[in-house]
């Protein structure tokens, strides 16, 4: 058994355990079942679960969902087109966001998937500062695809300019 503050109270039966929670107006909460004896600690349960709550709410509030977006786009496609949908993924992926992109084919197309590979290369050429190629173009049915994961950059604060702060200073001077 443990004690409220950590402490080793030692192995003792169950009846002398819920004595101690009950005159001390904890609960008493088995901590591992399957060890032999089976380890159980006082704690006020109501407080606890309260705790592990709020840090689960506090690791949820640091930490970021990324989505999988998708742009599709067919074998055909004007280099208008291809430029302005570039573009699109290029701000899906400075959001942090992964994105899926797909050439779809119709009909006849399918006989050209070199065509659809090209489009994905050059999408991932004009891309390559921005984001990683993290699945290489592959057919799946009439949808030939890749996924584009961003690039992880350090976010430092940036310290301030020097310049400022002397203009500063030589500002107030005056």
């Amino acid at each position: 058994m443990i004690g409220d503050a950590g402490e080793q109270l030692g192995v003792m039966p169950l009846h002398e355990a819920l004595a101690r929670a009950k005159e001390r107006n904890l609960d008493l909460v088995e901590v591992a079942p399957t060890a032999v004896p089976p380890v159980c600690r006082l704690l006020d349960y109501g407080k606890f679960r309260y705790e592990q709550t709020k840090k689960e709410r506090e690791a949820r509030k640091h930490q970021r969902v990324v989505l999988l977006k998708e742009v599709r786009m067919t074998p055909k496609i004007d280099e208008h087109d291809l430029d302005f949908k570039t573009r699109n993924v290029q701000k899906f992926l400075e959001s942090g966001d992964k994105v899926k992109v797909s050439v779809r084919f119709k009909g006849r197309e399918l006989a050209h998937p070199h065509l659809g590979r090209q489009i994905l290369e050059q999408v991932a050429a004009k891309l390559k500062g921005v984001g990683n190629v993290e699945r290489p173009p592959a057919m799946e049915g009439r949808t030939m695809s890749m996924i584009v994961s961003p690039i992880q950059t350090q976010r430092t604060e940036k310290p301030p300019r020097l310049e400022t702060s002397v203009r500063a200073s030589a500002s107030q001077s005056s």
